[in-house]
């Protein structure tokens, strides 16, 4: 075995480790219970403190709805939220999405004194600090999302959000900061969090909780035990709660629906899913929950070699050329990442959130209560 295949398997079993751990009853997950336990309480006092006024929180002008999750890694709530602003624009509002940006580029250049050579490192350190501060004030100012943004500047769902939705989409570290420049810069009359559940500053009228169907909480326990980032009781304070793949106890149920492939040389060519049956397809998808995506796959008849990646994995050419031959499918997140050196049997899937009539129904009184 070549030492390129042992350090593949090695960050292969790494990456199965946490999927082990959480959902799997590893033995590793009792070590790590303690400190699953102190996570849990850090999060109930830090919820308590805002609840309290210890901590501030900042109302902006209009409604703001959280989609968010309690535990790490993919849940659905993009393809969610991906919904929801259709639906709210289809009832006339006119809704802007903020997102944190996750692994977007804040700003280069902050490590610039460390490279100066002894003799020169206080002559301009002064002047050095000042265009360092301002960079960093720069990358922390909240940034509107073109709809041909780089993937790599702006974070992959927020681009992916752009690209579907056609809405303001805004990212940005200080979500209060993101939010207020939706309204006051994009006019826009409702704000949906993609994600943020946890990020108590940024005052909300209703939070929609998404659960993985199938998976559920896990083991039930915090980070770095389980896969929680907050205690599971959260639950009960939020205004809806909806399971991806199917209802639970509590809560309502959706569906992820795969649409016909886009080609990503060409958008205009577009192939259902069914075209690719009796022919060996690579599957890749760098999102929190692949197996997900795979299984789809599966459930529509094809034969797949799945290649799986940690979220939010940043592609590049060598990795489009360790793929086999023949036609590849991958996530709408991943796409976005690899349209730049992709080729012709390079095809994306996407997918379109179906909630039950329930909750549609239970979403129109929410939305009627908080205008």
């Amino acid at each position: 075995m070549t030492a390129r295949a042992c350090a593949r398997r090695l960050v292969s079993t790494l990456q199965r480790l946490p999927e082990q751990v959480w959902y799997q009853g590893h033995w590793l997950g009792i070590l790590l219970a303690p400190l699953g336990g102190l996570y849990c309480a850090i999060a109930r006092l830090r919820r308590w403190a805002y609840a309290r006024g210890w901590l501030a929180s900042h109302a902006v002008s209009v409604p703001v709805i959280v989609v968010g999750n309690l535990t790490v890694g993919g849940t659905g709530k993009t393809p969610l939220v991906l919904w929801l602003a259709e639906h709210l624009r289809a009832r006339g509002h006119r809704p802007g999405i903020l997102l944190r940006g996750y692994r977007a580029r804040r700003g280069a250049g902050t490590r610039d004194a460390g490279r100066q050579r002894w003799g020169e490192a206080t002559q301009d350190a002064g002047a050095r600090r000042t265009q360092d501060a301002g960079r960093r004030q720069r990358a922390e100012q909240p940034r509107r999302v073109p709809v041909d943004a780089d993937p790599h500047r702006y974070g992959d769902e927020a681009v992916l959000l752009a690209q579907r939705t056609r809405c303001p989409v805004m990212v940005g570290r200080d979500r209060v900061a993101a939010a207020r420049a939706l309204v006051e810069e994009c006019g826009c009359d409702w704000v949906v969090s993609d994600d943020g559940l946890q990020h108590h500053r940024l005052r909300r009228r209703f939070e929609i909780l998404v659960v993985d169907g199938p998976r559920g909480f896990g083991n039930r326990r915090c980070l770095p035990a389980g896969p929680l980032r907050e205690p599971v009781s959260r639950r009960q304070d939020v205004d809806l709660v909806i399971h991806n793949g199917h209802s639970g106890a509590e809560g309502f149920a959706m569906q992820l629906q795969p649409a016909a492939a886009v080609n990503l040389r060409d958008p205009t060519c577009q192939r259902a899913l069914a075209g690719f049956a009796g022919q060996s397809v690579t599957a890749v998808a760098g999102i929190g929950h692949p197996q997900r995506f795979f299984a789809m796959l599966r459930q529509c008849g094809l034969d797949i070699e799945p290649r799986p990646y940690p979220d939010h994995h940043r592609f590049t050419a060598a990795d489009l050329q360790d793929w086999p031959p023949g036609p590849v499918l991958m996530t709408e997140k991943d796409a976005v990442k690899c349209r730049a050196f992709a080729g012709s049997e390079h095809w994306s899937v996407p997918v379109t959130a179906v909630p039950e009539a329930a909750f549609v129904e239970a979403l129109e009184a929410a939305l009627q209560h908080h205008r």
